[in-house]
C-alpha cells in the first residue's frame, strides 16, 4: 500500500505557482515523471490522475485575487471546491477565514492539501468526499478550473446554483468549453503564465464570475 504522503514528497519540489510567490506547495517539476509515478497508485486505488501536482491556471487567478483582497475571505467560512493542491483555500485561511473547508474525492490530493497547508502554517479541513448534495453551510465557494467536461459540468452546476442562494460562489474559468453561458457575473480577470506541458498555449485568460441560482 502507498502511503500518500510519503508518494507526494517523493514525486514533488517545492515551488510556487505562477503569480502568488507568497504560497508554497509541493508541485510536479514535470508531468511525465509524476503521471508515470502515480500509475501503481491509480491500478491500486482506482484514483485520478495527479491534477493535485499542478497550480492550475482557475486555482492561481483566485488565489491571487484574494491575497490582493483580504477582505474578501476574512472571517467567512469558506469551501475550496475540487480544491486540487489546495492553493485557494490556502489563500483564504491565510487571509483571516473563519474556516476553510477543501472538497476532493482523490485521496492523493487530500493528502497533498494537508502537506500545502503546513506548509504555510495554516489550518485546512480536508477529507475525501463528494459534497455535491450537501447543505449549504459556507459563506463562500470557490471553484476553479470546473467546467472542462460535460458530466462533470452537469454533475456539479445544478448543486452549485442552489447553492449560489445562500453563499457567494466564484467560478474561475480559464476557457473551458461547458462553461454556462448564463447566470455569471464577471468581476475580475487574469492572464495567467501556463506549461506546455498541461496547456495548448503559453498563457491562459482567466475569468472569475460570480454565479446566480
Amino acid at each position: 500500500m502507498i502511503d500518500p504522503a510519503a508518494f507526494i514528497r517523493a514525486n514533488t519540489v517545492l515551488s510556487h505557482g505562477a503569480l502568488v510567490p507568497e504560497i508554497p506547495l509541493l508541485l510536479a517539476s514535470e508531468i511525465t515523471p509524476i503521471w508515470q509515478a502515480s500509475e501503481a497508485w491509480l491500478a491500486e486505488t482506482g484514483t485520478e490522475p495527479p491534477f493535485w501536482a499542478f497550480a492550475w491556471p482557475g486555482s492561481i487567478a483566485m488565489a491571487r485575487h484574494i491575497l490582493d483582497h483580504p477582505e474578501i475571505a476574512r472571517g467567512r467560512r469558506v469551501l475550496d471546491f475540487a480544491a486540487g493542491c489546495g492553493l485557494a483555500a490556502i489563500a483564504c485561511a491565510k487571509m483571516g477565514a473563519a474556516s476553510v473547508d477543501a472538497a476532493e474525492i482523490d485521496p492523493l490530493a487530500i493528502a497533498a492539501i494537508h502537506l500545502n497547508a503546513a506548509l504555510n502554517g495554516v489550518t485546512i479541513a480536508a477529507d475525501c468526499a463528494d459534497v455535491v448534495g450537501a447543505d449549504c453551510r459556507w459563506d463562500l465557494i470557490l471553484c476553479g478550473d470546473v467546467c472542462y467536461e460535460a458530466p462533470m459540468t452537469g454533475h456539479i452546476l445544478p448543486w452549485l446554483r442552489r447553492m449560489a442562494e445562500r453563499a457567494e460562489v466564484w467560478i474561475a474559468d480559464p476557457g473551458r468549453a461547458y462553461l454556462p453561458r448564463e447566470g455569471l457575473a464577471l468581476f475580475a480577470e487574469f492572464t495567467v503564465p501556463t506549461s506546455l506541458e498541461l496547456e495548448d498555449r503559453p498563457e491562459r485568460v482567466v475569468r472569475l464570475s460570480r454565479l446566480s441560482p
